[in-house]
């Protein structure tokens, strides 16, 4: 057996043994039981299991100060779902609608002046956005949908600190919009192990071709300097664990009933792994990241709160 085919058999001996998690277990992956002199909160990330997407968005963005911690009334916000793949919610190649729709209302209690949605889809993007049920629940929210195919909609930036990454032409949402709130959907992928927070960043640039060319793992590190989303919502309700990113069959999904919340990208990813019973640091662009000092690898240090519904 060769290198390679060694690394890919261990990380889906792990993904399996992640997908058969009990809470217990969930709890465990971060970092058990807090240092008694860490403080209860504020909270460097909420982890929650066993509710309703929204039940669970509501419990996780209470715990972090509400959703006017992050939205301030009259500010423009972008949610940026994965929305890439013309299939239905119980394929979980795209991130949940209900949550989708829950994150925007919440967007408005706290006073927003307006909420975006968009993807640059793989599949047509009308099929997407109808089959993925998020069109349905950005307008029953009251956001806007938006079609992430018009490349002039795109605007050319610098990756200032970039490494293999120095510009790239980025949705103009994301450029002009008061608040970023980044909401992947967890599953495995062929190219890049896992598909979580950083990973959802190829959905708000146009050419994500050139990533692929020129060392995957290290332009989704450099692009995490970009800009920073506000916050990260890790949707991890129904979890891809197989022939991801697109899927092939109901029998690719697990069932998991989990979120994850965070400001920290690299933290939020971190624990995105290990829902998948892997090492943070063994995903490239994970460890890039927390190297370039973009955010923490290590969940033992940080303050988390679990929540069990």
């Amino acid at each position: 057996m060769d290198r390679r085919e060694f690394f890919k058999k261990s990380i889906l001996t792990g993904i399996a043994t992640g997908a058969a998690m009990t809470f217990g277990d969930f709890s465990k992956i971060f970092a058990g039981k807090l240092p008694p002199e860490m403080p209860a909160g504020p909270y460097d990330l909420v982890a929650v299991k066993g509710g309703e997407p929204a039940q669970m968005f509501d419990k996780a963005i209470e715990s972090l100060g509400g959703m006017k911690a992050f939205v301030k009334k009259g500010q423009t916000v972008v949610v940026k779902p994965n929305i890439g793949w013309d299939t239905t919610p119980a394929r979980a190649a795209n991130t949940n609608p209900e949550l989708v729709k829950r994150i925007i209302e919440q967007c408005f209690n706290a006073g927003a002046k307006s909420v975006h949605v968009f993807d640059n889809t793989c599949d047509n993007w009308n099929k997407c956005y109808e089959n993925s049920g998020i069109q349905k629940a950005v307008g029953d929210a009251g956001g806007k949908l938006v079609p992430g195919n018009i490349e002039s909609n795109y605007m050319e930036v610098d990756v200032k600190s970039g490494k293999k990454l120095k510009n790239a032409k980025v949705h103009e949402l994301i450029v002009n919009s008061d608040v970023f709130i980044n909401v992947p959907v967890l599953k495995v992928h062929s190219s890049s192990q896992i598909t979580a927070c950083m990973k959802n960043h190829m959905g708000i640039v146009w050419d994500r071709r050139f990533w692929h060319r020129n060392d995957l793992h290290q332009c989704i590190a450099d692009f995490a300097a970009y800009r920073k989303p506000n916050l990260n919502v890790v949707d991890a309700y129904r979890v891809m664990t197989k022939n991801g990113p697109r899927g092939v069959s109901d029998d690719d999904v697990v069932l998991m009933k989990s979120l994850i919340l965070s400001k920290d990208i690299v933290a939020a990813d971190a624990a995105a792994a290990k829902m998948l019973g892997l090492e943070p640091s063994s995903i490239p662009y994970i460890q890039l990241a927390h190297e370039a000092g973009l955010g923490a690898i290590d969940l033992s240090k940080l303050s988390i709160n679990r929540i069990k519904i």
